[in-house]
């Protein structure tokens, strides 16, 4: 059950005075990515087919990550009028194909494909707490803020049932690291590099993917304060079977923090390089 609608967030406060320009490139690739929660549900369904309190789970949360998506999207065209939502994601999901159909996990196991789902909740849930607090308009703060609460309950969610499943397959402590590790690894992956491509670039553009992620991340980075990677680093650990809180987490949080700068100053050096005006290219399928 949804925790809120669309139709509850006060649209007509929208300022476009109050809009910063670099926000908005990342509002309409983030709103293809949460668009597409159903097809990521289907590819769970597809994962944990005979386990049926997953299966509603996984239909409640795709309910919402859809929402996410309408919202965001919804948000964009309001910023730039001239952007049509449904046509980019269509581009969006003609290109990037997830395999719905999996019969097992690519994380090896069940408990790995939730480790790996609570990474992405944790990544989702600072991202739009970061860009709630950096963003002035008024509309997107509330969006950002609902989106970054519900994201938070989805990693509770997903943690549940990995503990569920952690008793039966007793990953161990490098095994669940590893996990994590190898999804936070794959944020900067076609998903979000091709979004930003639909969302942004010309048809008639051929994809980069290099481009395209120094085009996202360059921007989505500089939101980015300590606290978010600090709470985020806690989330991290505790997923994998450490203390969320304590030295240890602190001194990821803070190597996480210089990567994060480095990475940030290294890709917004890469967004002044032109774009090719002709060919396309696509992304190959994901999971």
């Amino acid at each position: 059950m949804k925790h809120w609608r669309i139709e509850q967030i006060g649209w007509d406060q929208f300022d476009p005075a109050r809009l910063d320009p670099e926000i908005v490139p990342l509002v309409k690739a983030a709103a293809m990515v949460e668009r597409n929660g159903d097809d990521y549900a289907l590819y769970l369904q597809s994962v944990f087919h005979d386990d049926p309190d997953f299966h509603q789970a996984a239909a409640h949360w795709a309910e919402e990550e859809v929402q996410h998506g309408d919202a965001l999207g919804k948000w964009a065209m309001l910023a730039d009028p001239s952007w049509d939502f449904e046509q980019a994601f269509a581009r969006y999901r003609a290109g990037y194909k997830i395999d719905i159909k999996a019969d097992a996990s690519i994380r090896g196991s069940r408990t790995g494909e939730l480790i790996a789902r609570c990474m992405v909740e944790t990544g989702t849930s600072s991202y739009y707490t970061a860009l709630g607090e950096a963003t002035d308009e008024p509309v997107l703060k509330e969006v950002c803020k609902l989106i970054a609460a519900d994201e938070y309950r989805h990693f509770k969610l997903f943690y549940d049932h990995m503990k569920r499943y952690l008793g039966r397959e007793k990953l161990s402590f490098l095994q669940r690291l590893r996990v994590a590790a190898g999804r936070i690894g794959e944020s900067e992956d076609d998903e979000l590099a091709f979004a930003f491509h639909c969302g942004n670039e010309a048809i008639d553009t051929p994809y980069s993917h290099d481009r395209c992620i120094a085009g996202y991340m360059g921007r989505a980075m500089a939101y980015y304060r300590f606290r978010h990677i600090e709470r985020g680093m806690g989330m991290v650990f505790k997923s994998v079977g450490l203390q969320p809180r304590g030295r240890m987490s602190l001194l990821a949080a803070k190597g996480a923090w210089r990567l994060m700068a480095w990475r940030c100053g290294r890709y917004q050096a890469l967004l002044a390089r032109p774009a090719p005006t002709t060919g396309a290219t696509t992304p190959a399928m994901a999971a």
